[in-house]
């Protein structure tokens, strides 16, 4: 079986690499990059890398050569023409190669969902349905990893700011989302029949949830004292975060599931001990 993950210069793809070849041999995973000529993390490795150029049928053509199976994990970027004609093309050259499909989601694809990417994950789940691929669907919930660079900011602030109400919001870390990939990857009989899973920790959290699992992780007081939408906006310039933070309001980001250990066969890693020991790795790496 001959695997490709596509956008492998993401964190995700690097996870997803590392946990893979605990599964099958390095050989057998290719990793398309957008270049060969900069530095990347996969020097070490004796996974066959290719150069992976979107927009070029001849580059996507040659990527797929041999292949099983493709990961795709989108491109991150506001462009949604660009996403949906890199989709397009993948997904072409699926069809071409006979190969697997796993489409990496977001579950911010609801119709009402003011999430600025939002019509890209929707349209590519509806565009697979209709399609001769054999697919899977794998929607992640939002990262817990950025919660652990924003500890610094939080502690200064003395409280979470997210304008999102009294609604709860849904995570999962980028570790136990590869490791989640990588198994539906292995295992036939969870994939390839439209399946569509949801990886999220076991619970979703408030934001008085959160600000006290913030505060004894690092043993500061944390609030919850949430900014509106335009302030948000105004701290930030982030109209992706701002839109997606519109959506959390909405109560559209609250979803959880079993799915990962459906899939994995172990719980996924709770939301204090992640950051309890994020924070203290980040704090060692500082001294």
């Amino acid at each position: 079986m001959k695997y490709l993950i596509t956008g492998a210069n993401s964190k995700l793809a690097q996870k997803v690499t590392h946990w893979l070849k605990t599964m099958t041999e390095e050989a057998n995973i290719r990793v398309g990059l957008p270049s060969l000529s900069e530095k990347h993390e996969y020097r070490d490795l004796e996974v066959d890398k290719v150069e992976l150029d979107y927009t070029n049928h001849h580059s996507i053509s040659s990527s797929f050569k041999g292949i099983d199976l493709v990961i795709y994990i989108p491109t991150i970027g506001l462009d949604l023409s660009n996403r949906i004609l890199e989709f397009e093309n993948i997904l072409t050259a699926s069809e071409k190669a006979h190969a697997k499909f796993i489409f990496v989601s977001f579950f911010a694809d609801q119709a009402n969902n003011p999430f600025l990417m939002s019509p890209f994950y929707a349209y590519a789940q509806r565009r697979l349905a209709g399609s001769g691929v054999a697919y899977t669907v794998v929607k992640n919930t939002m990262y817990a990893d950025p919660l652990v660079d924003y500890i610094p900011e939080l502690i200064k602030r003395k409280n979470i700011i997210y304008p999102v109400g009294d609604q709860s919001l849904s995570f999962i870390t980028l570790n136990d989302s590869a490791h989640a990939i990588a198994c539906l990857a292995v295992q036939k009989a969870l994939r390839d029949k439209g399946q569509s899973y949801l990886l999220s920790m076991e619970n979703n959290y408030n934001m008085i949830e959160l600000a006290y699992i913030i505060s004894h992780a690092t043993e500061t007081e944390i609030g919850y004292d949430p900014v509106t939408i335009e302030e948000f906006t105004r701290i930030y310039h982030n109209p992706v975060m701002t839109s997606l933070y519109a959506a959390g309001g909405k109560g559209l980001l609250d979803a959880t599931s079993r799915d990962f250990h459906k899939i994995t066969g172990r719980e996924p890693e709770r939301m204090n001990h992640y950051l309890r020991n994020g924070y203290q790795i980040a704090k060692l790496l500082d001294y």
